[in-house]
């Protein structure tokens, strides 16, 4: 007879993500995990077999979490105003990080993907999501007239995802007093590229 699990997948998905977020995946040890999940090591394994796999799992929980930022993306309104308020809410979500985590995404980039394909494959696919919401919503814009038509759609859209990527590396690095201002300061730039 099968044991029935005592524990919600995505709740303990939700905790790894943390620890990885936090302290990356080199950094992180089963131990960490295990105190963070409250789960035996037995537990963890059995159920999602590896370190590598809870990454892995913990990198895909935070794509869905981030299906906000498609959606608004996607949403209906004034062009301009969506993309500020998109901004809006990256600037709020790094103020309010009080552990200056950055991007999840952007962190596995920089710590694994260079020489894990599967890594690579999941950052790509956040990546270009973000982006081809971007280039519809600005493709959208410039058929409306609301934008310029200067820059084709596609090379906006990938201005907005490295922009966005470097608010988040750039956030990491702020001090609390001068964080908002600089983050600011990007994002009006880049809204002037409109």
């Amino acid at each position: 007879m099968m044991r029935i699990k005592e524990f919600d997948p995505d709740q303990v998905t939700d905790a790894v993500m943390q620890v990885f977020w936090h302290k990356g995946f080199a950094a992180t040890s089963v131990q960490d995990l295990v105190a963070a999940t409250g789960l035996s090591r037995s537990s963890l394994y059995s159920t999602f077999k590896n370190k590598e796999a809870l990454y892995q799992r913990a990198l895909y929980r935070y794509h869905i979490n981030t299906q906000k930022n498609i959606d608004l993306l996607s949403s209906d309104g004034p062009v301009k105003a969506i993309i500020s308020q998109l901004f809006s809410r990256i600037i709020a979500d790094e103020i309010s990080d009080l552990q200056h985590r950055g991007c999840f995404m952007a962190n596995a980039s920089l710590e694994l993907a260079g020489h894990d394909e599967k890594i690579a494959q999941s950052v790509r696919d956040n990546f270009q999501r973000l982006q081809i919401a971007f280039e519809r919503l600005i493709q959208r814009g410039q058929q409306s007239g609301e934008l310029s038509s200067q820059h084709s759609a596609r090379a906006l859209a990938l201005f907005f995802v490295n922009t966005i990527q470097g608010i988040r590396v750039l956030s990491k690095a702020c001090t609390e007093q001068n964080r908002q201002e600089s983050l600011q300061n990007v994002v009006d730039i880049a809204l002037n590229s409109l």
